[in-house]
């Protein structure tokens, strides 16, 4: 038998190695930080238990001793702007940390409009071609969600601004940035945690969320840890399948044939194209999804080559006419067009069969109904409408992602930056809560305030953006839509003080959810963040309506924080965007003219008007009224008649 004192001082060994912990800073924290100045400074991490650190920044030394759980934490006095400066935590180990920053630290949340990289932008090129400012630096906290709150973010650099780097920076951020530095003149860092499609509801805490009847069922629902609710989700996704396909089963059905031209899909339910099979009783389902449409065609239409147009497809897709494939290809924003060689169309019965791989968000085909069409000699024939479609498989990731549940994302990315210090919120998100666009404004005004708490500032500015024009022209209808719902929802958080929103209704592209301009909304930002900061005197949200009423067959509206005067974006053009009601609650443009700060607004459609709507459509881009600062007059409405998304709430 071998010695037990052997056994025992392994044990120990064991056990002291255990016990040690080398010394380190939190993920938050790193080379080229930028921390807030002018605030109490809070750093911690972890260490060895009941190991004593000496901690040293800016000339200023603090001692700490490491708690039971080896977190450790230390407070210095605010330190003014500047630097660079040297930090160092000495103790069982140590860790040195060079070029850290003291100026103005801002939080960037929301979701990809946010998120969207300066690289890619309409002044992109030039913008990172031009002299950068080394005192702008970035975090970009890596994505996760968790069921739990972390105590960490994943490890993640902070980048310097530099012609090599800087186009990784989230655009809106580096406008906003490069604009606040050109009048203060201070180091500004931009913690960056927006992730593309989350709603609102992922990015409130648990407690919060608990207090909202709407979101307090999900969350008390959900599991304890990540991997159970992986389990918890395939099962509810594959039961939700089963209704859905009903005799269809996902396992066991042989997806090899699928692309057949026969008539193999009477069974198969039907989707409607465009339109992604989210909203069509497939929420939240990634994974891959069959569509098949048969057509019918003339021997005209069948001779000779053809182009096929499926608009946009989320996210991959293979294509086959025929049974013969003809294309496929990866990117939710592309438009599909492949071309289809003579002899592949017959006369009679033809079939399109599209595999369509969802790796996220939405999933199906998406965009204008017009694309989606095949170009023939013999002219085209329209692919919108019903499609047949089947479920081959679902696809669930070993961890959650954002919009599957409340709370995820604040778990996983909010959560660990508690204890920071920032100057500020930038937030650009809404996009994702049109549909259920009425209970936006009090979970965002929840949200606000309850950040406010988490991060110890009662007056945290709050600076958001107002949702860009988007959707064709030609499916406006006047006075209705989900987005200039959720526009109104977005302003409502304006009641509550210390928050700025930038109108972005004249920044927009109709065919892209994307607006390439980030330029006009990042200096827009920075407007409101100066006259938040007392760095700039007049207002800078836009004229506002302050009231109104009626003259016989006028109905006028009074504005204030006109900047000088009302006026057309472009001179010369008339007043256009505006609509007018009678009792009949039915909406018809209206001329409008400038009376100083008023504007009157009549149509000889509507005798006695009692209403008025401004911007009131999805698609705002005809709307041109402007303050003498060029800033857009937010839409707005003088009714309190009931909304089209009154009643929709959070759920699946």
């Amino acid at each position: 038998m071998k010695n037990p004192l052997m056994f025992l001082a392994a044990a120990l060994a064991l056990a002291s190695s255990a016990a040690h912990a080398d010394v380190r800073l939190a993920e938050v924290f790193g080379e080229h930080m930028v921390l807030q100045r002018d605030r109490p400074l809070r750093l911690w991490g972890q260490a060895t238990p009941g190991k004593t650190l000496a901690v040293a920044l800016a000339g200023r030394r603090a001692q700490v001793k490491v708690g039971a759980s080896g977190r450790w934490q230390v407070q210095f006095p605010p330190l003014p702007a500047g630097g660079p400066h040297r930090l160092t935590v000495a103790g069982d180990g140590s860790v040195e940390l060079q070029d850290v920053l003291i100026g103005d630290v801002w939080l960037l949340g929301g979701q990809s409009n946010m998120e969207w990289p300066l690289a890619p932008t309409d002044t992109g090129p030039q913008d990172i071609a031009s002299p950068q400012n080394p005192q702008l630096r970035q975090l970009r906290v890596p994505l996760r969600a968790s069921l739990q709150p972390e105590a960490e973010i994943a490890p993640a650099p902070w980048v310097v601004a530099e012609p090599g780097r800087v186009g990784e920076f989230s655009a809106i951020g580096y406008h906003f940035a490069r604009r606040l530095q050109s009048v203060q003149g201070i180091p500004i860092g931009l913690v960056n945690v927006a992730w593309g499609g989350s709603m609102l509801e992922t990015w409130v805490r648990r407690d919060a969320a608990l207090q909202d009847p709407d979101l307090a069922p999900a969350v008390r629902a959900l599991p304890a840890d990540n991997a159970s609710y992986s389990t918890a989700l395939r099962q509810r996704l594959s039961a939700r399948v089963t209704v859905w396909q009903p005799g269809l089963p996902l396992d066991g059905g042989d997806a090899t044939g699928w692309s057949a031209a026969q008539d193999l899909d009477a069974a198969w339910p039907t989707l409607q194209a465009p339109g992604v099979w989210e909203g069509q009783g497939l929420a939240d389902l990634d994974g891959v999804v069959w569509l098949r449409k048969r057509i019918e065609l003339s021997p005209a239409q069948a001779a000779g080559a053809a182009e096929l147009h499926l608009a946009k497809v989320d996210d991959c897709d293979e294509v086959w006419v025929n049974s013969q494939r003809v294309g496929g290809q990866c990117g939710y924003d592309q438009p599909r067009r492949y071309a289809v060689p003579a002899g592949v169309l017959r006369p009679g019965a033809n079939w399109i069969a599209v595999r369509v791989t969802d790796t996220g968000g939405g999933g199906g085909f998406h965009g204008d109904a017009a694309a989606m069409r095949l170009d023939t000699a013999a002219g085209s024939v329209p692919l919108a409408g019903l499609w047949r479609a089947r479920v081959e498989k679902i696809t669930v990731a070993d961890q959650p992602t954002a919009n599957d549940a409340p709370t995820l994302a604040h778990n996983g990315l909010i959560a660990p930056l508690h204890g920071l210090s920032v100057r500020g919120v930038l937030w650009y998100q809404g996009e994702s809560n049109v549909w259920r666009a009425e209970a936006y404004a009090g979970t965002f005004r929840r949200l606000i305030q309850d950040w406010r708490g988490q991060f110890g500032d009662a007056k945290l500015p709050f600076l958001f953006v107002q949702l860009a024009s988007f959707l064709p022209l030609a499916d406006n209808q006047p006075g209705a839509g989900g987005w200039p719902e959720l526009r109104e929802a977005q302003a409502a958080a304006l009641t509550l003080p210390h928050t700025g929103m930038a109108t972005a209704i004249d920044v927009g592209d109709a065919n892209d959810i994307h607006p390439r301009n980030k330029r006009t909304l990042g200096e827009r930002l920075a407007a409101l963040a100066l006259r938040e900061l007392g760095l700039r005197g007049a207002p800078a949200g836009g004229p506002r309506v302050i009231g109104h009423e009626t003259r016989g067959d006028t109905l006028v509206l009074r504005l204030a924080d006109t900047a000088g005067g009302l006026r057309p974006a472009r001179a010369g053009e008339p007043l256009r965007g505006f609509l007018v009601a009678g009792a009949d609650r039915r909406w018809v443009p209206a001329e409008a003219r400038l009376e100083g700060d008023r504007i009157v607004l009549r149509s000889a459609a509507v005798a006695q008007p009692v209403a008025a709507r401004y911007a009131w459509v999805n698609n705002t881009s005809e709307a041109n009224v402007v303050g003498g600062d060029g800033l857009p007059l937010p839409p707005l409405r003088t009714d309190r008649w009931p909304l089209e998304s009154a009643g929709r709430k959070y759920g699946p």
